[in-house]
């Protein structure tokens, strides 16, 4: 008697999930006999069996998967039939099986699973209160792993010896720990150095303690304890920046914020990301966690010592990263005792080492759906698939603030957790760590590096060292565009709308507001904002009040001081003297078509902003963000479009007067929404007309303002455009380098093309 025979090997998200177990079970419960094991290219199962079997096997293989895995292909070969008597009579777990490309997929990081959540407190379990509890549903992956294929002895938990009972676990198919790489308990895994009730008494007692969680360390304290919120903002010199805080439960986040139905899943997704949400009028957490906004950053516990923790202790704690400002988060032991030491009372850690720092992801949904603002812990490093495969491999070095990178081959992305701002050594040496072990998990080799136009980028200035590669350089708001079009799989022309901060322009002055015609080759700039002046530069952007004063100074000449409005009563006379001077004189002066440099320009004319310099990235834009408010009214400040520029004299005019009329904060900045959101439709209206274009790109840093998104959407929709967002990646700076792959990638291929 003959028996079918089939080789499938399954590629995706496979390793680290409990998929083996899981094909273990299945062909079991099938009567299949064979194999399966791990390969650096994902799992290979070899089968036989009756032919209904088979395909009921095969067919499972993605419908049935473990809630971790993420199936993306199974590559089935049939292979000849062979006589019974050469059939295997059982199925095993055959030894992984390393090859010379590897292309299997690293799982990222993910929260406590119910059962293991269970077993943590329940008392008769061996387990119970263990902080490192986790199974093959659950717990650390990406973080942990030195190189795949993704066993034991390739992570760091290779130096911990499972005792009898874990071993029995690991080889008994039934158990939830079948294969589990980072299983452990109290008498052979990982142990914490101080005890959670001593970490808890200190947090009680209003101290900082400094905890060592998946991807790095944070620094906790009791949320409620305004005096350790403020002795923690001095500390890690984070004056003005919203902290995130983590709450024990859905009860707990209710008593301080509201939540939609999408809110409340993203909050209890596996990947435990901070959600923005609405801060409650009668919230009792103190003001100085987001200081004059509106929204708090939650996010509920999302390891075994995190659930401890709150166990019985605080309601909420601040968690923030553990770093001084704008350093990259702090990952080993040695360094946090050097780094952390100045900042917190305690150190909660322990023995199991962290192989890649990976910092909170960061979502906010709009529109019933999640969108990044920092995409890191949970979802890195799953690649993003392209539409069309790479014509060589690529690597893509990002921008300057909010980094990542990106390696892609054959048709998949990997785009990096978080690195952050490469403004100092620590984070350049984070940012060149990530790309090493980037190349060495997924094994490629980069032939050619996409990099953005900057020459003062690191990023730019780190692409350039390798003389041997192909450098292409990609203008950075057309990688903004060009990442909506990657994830979107659109290859034809669009409208692209690119709002943001600064980005290094073709005619070499600053851009963030602009309107292209694009596709992956290439774009045409069709509109853009009205130049604002940077006087000082790069100082004009960290103090927004000369941006505002060179903004009046340009429509309204010498006699702008004289307004009767605070900014101007307020105005240092003698600091302006000299801004005069080097504006007149064009000295270090540089034009910028900015639309972040408007909202701060409006933020410090209208009073809503008053500090002489920002505490963090965008803050007078997002403090005048959080008033907007489209339910206050219906009126709008006027930006009319003239000769393919956005003339703002009528808007600020319009400032003016309402400022003299007393009009509401609340008025002015949903007035000024109202006006961005009639700009972008209108114009995307004209450019319909003039290029038959009907899809609507949008990103760049501003499209993190919940307002003008939600707007922009719905009255683009009404006008029966096709809009699309970034969805998997950012819409900032971290989202740059998913678009330099992409622009990149499609000149290879029209380079091939003309060949």
């Amino acid at each position: 008697m003959m028996v079918k025979h089939y080789r499938a090997t399954i590629r995706g998200a496979v390793q680290g999930v409990g998929y083996r177990p899981f094909v273990y079970a299945l062909a079991y419960d099938l009567g299949i006999t064979g194999t399966v094991k791990n390969t650096s290219s994902g799992v290979d199962v070899e089968v036989f069996g009756k032919q209904k079997q088979l395909d009921r096997f095969i067919e499972r293989l993605s419908s049935d998967a473990p809630p971790l895995a993420k199936v993306e292909s199974v590559d089935l070969i049939t292979l000849p039939s062979v006589n019974q008597v050469r059939v295997p009579n059982t199925f095993e777990i055959a030894p992984s099986h390393v090859e010379s490309e590897q292309s299997a997929f690293i799982t990222p990081d993910s929260s406590i699973c119910e059962e293991c959540l269970e077993e943590l407190f329940d008392r008769s379990n061996r387990r119970y209160h263990y902080p490192f509890i986790n199974c093959t549903n659950c717990g650390p992956r990406f973080t942990i792993v030195k190189d795949i294929p993704y066993d034991r002895p390739s992570t760091t938990m290779a130096s911990f010896v499972m005792c009898k009972a874990c071993q029995t676990e690991y080889e008994t198919v039934s158990n939830r720990r079948f294969h589990a790489q980072p299983n452990g308990c109290p008498d052979c895994g990982p142990t914490l150095s101080i005890s959670v009730e001593e970490a808890q008494r200190s947090l009680a007692d209003g101290e900082i303690i400094a905890v060592k969680g998946l991807g790095g360390f944070h620094l906790a304290c009791d949320a409620q304890n305004e005096k350790a919120v403020n002795r923690l903002r001095a500390s890690k010199h984070r004056w003005g920046k919203p902290f995130a805080i983590m709450v024990a439960d859905l009860a707990s986040a209710e008593k301080i914020c509201t939540l939609t139905d999408e809110e409340e899943k993203a909050l209890f997704s596996h990947q435990r990301p901070i959600v923005l949400l609405r801060k409650r009028p009668d919230c009792n957490l103190p003001d100085q966690i987001a200081p004059r906004l509106n929204r708090l950053g939650v996010m509920l516990p999302y390891t075994p010592l995190h659930y401890l923790l709150l166990a019985n202790g605080p309601s909420a704690l601040v968690m923030t990263s553990g770093n001084f400002s704008d350093e990259p988060i702090v990952y080993a032991d040695d360094d946090a005792a050097d780094r952390l030491s100045p900042i917190a009372d305690e150190t909660l850690t322990h023995n199991r080492p962290i192989h890649m720092r990976c910092d909170d992801s960061v979502i906010q949904v709009i529109g019933g759906k999640p969108h990044f603002l920092r995409r890191s812990r949970g979802y890195a490093p799953l690649p993003i698939q392209l539409d069309q495969p790479v014509v060589q491999s690529i690597l893509a070095v990002g921008g300057q603030q909010k980094n990542t990178f990106c390696l892609a081959n054959n048709q998949h992305a990997f785009l990096s957790h978080h690195v952050g701002g490469l403004n100092n050594v620590a984070a350049v040496e984070s940012f060149r760590e990530g790309i090493n072990h980037f190349q060495k998990l997924f094994e490629i080799k980069p032939e050619v590096i996409a990099c953005d136009m900057h020459p003062d980028y690191y990023s730019t200035q780190y692409a350039s060292e390798f003389t041997e590669l192909e450098v292409i350089q990609v203008q950075h708001h057309h990688a903004h565009v060009a990442s909506v079009m990657a994830e979107h799989r659109l290859q034809e022309p669009i409208i692209g709308v690119a709002f943001d901060g600064s980005g290094y322009g073709t005619d070499e002055t600053i851009w963030g507001g602009e309107f292209f015609v694009a596709d992956l080759n290439g774009f045409e700039r069709v509109a853009h904002l009205e130049h604002l002046l940077l006087p000082g530069g790069e100082k004009a952007i960290h103090e927004p009040w000369r941006v505002a004063a060179g903004w009046m100074y340009a429509q309204l000449g010498d006699d702008w001081v004289d307004q009767n409005i605070l900014f101007c009563q307020t105005l240092d006379r003698s600091k302006w003297n000299l801004i005069q001077q080097i504006i007149d004189k064009d000295i270090n002066t540089p034009l910028s078509s900015s639309i972040g440099r408007l909202f701060d320009a409006v933020a410090v004319v209208s009073g809503i902003f008053k500090q002489r310099s920002v505490q963090y990235e965008g803050q007078a834009a997002i403090e005048l963000a959080a008033l907007a408010d489209p339910t206050l009214t219906e009126e709008k400040y006027s930006l009319p479009l003239t000769d393919s520029v956005i003339k703002t004299d009528q808007l600020l005019l319009a400032l003016l007067c309402d400022l003299k009329e007393k009009i509401p904060n609340e008025i002015i900045a949903t007035k000024f929404h109202n006006g961005i959101v009639e700009m972008i439709v209108s114009v995307c209206q004209d450019l319909r007309t003039v290029y038959n274009l009907n899809q609507v790109a949008l990103s760049g840093g501003v499209f993190q303002n919940r307002t003008l998104v939600e707007q922009v959407s719905n009255k683009l929709a009404c006008s029966k455009f096709e809009i699309y967002l970034n969805e998997k990646v950012p819409c900032n700076d971290g989202g740059l380098a998913l678009g330099q792959i992409a622009v990149a990638n499609a000149h290879l291929i029209k380079r091939k093309l003309c060949v």
